[in-house]
């Protein structure tokens, strides 16, 4: 396995892979993914061959990313490093890929002296993404509900 840099070219991958992590990784299209890689601050893939295993993409405050759950944050803190999302295709799981890419994510924001701001779903309930985010040292810093769907909003200190 081998930690890169994702690239525009790796969109068709990422988004097949985010698909398979429905609905807790938040419906996107390939379009999407694309403008995703745009704003993002930190986009890492762990791959096997060509194969993508694994991706997080994470984005600093105030890009032009219209998620309510990332505005929320953006109405609170003033610096973090949100991460929009991570996935790791259905193969793959338990493996230590979700772990080693939040390795990179913690690494990146302890060297910027920031903390890092995520969110699980409530409703559809995740306690999985929940156990594993608790694992990594995130804190619940608030509940937000839009529509139908409620999102646990965490932060990692520095």
């Amino acid at each position: 396995m081998n930690v890169r840099q994702l690239e525009i070219d790796d969109s068709k991958s990422i988004w097949e892979v985010n698909e398979q992590g429905l609905p807790g990784t938040g419906d996107v299209s390939e379009e999407g993914i694309c403008s995703l890689l745009e704003y993002a601050e930190l986009a890492l893939g762990v791959f096997q061959g060509d194969t993508l295993l694994g991706f997080v993409i994470c984005l600093p405050p105030d890009t032009g990313y219209g998620s309510l759950n990332y505005a929320w944050f953006n109405e609170r803190y003033d610096q973090f490093l949100y991460v929009d999302r991570i996935a790791v295709s259905q193969i793959h799981r338990n493996r230590k890929i979700g772990t080693l890419l939040y390795s990179e994510v913690i690494s990146l924001a302890e060297k910027k002296q920031i903390p890092v701001a995520a969110e699980v779903n409530l409703t559809p309930p995740n306690p999985g993404s929940m156990r594993f985010h608790e694992r990594n040292g995130f804190i619940d810093v608030g509940v937000f509900r839009h529509g139908e769907k409620a999102v646990t909003m965490l932060l990692r200190a520095i």
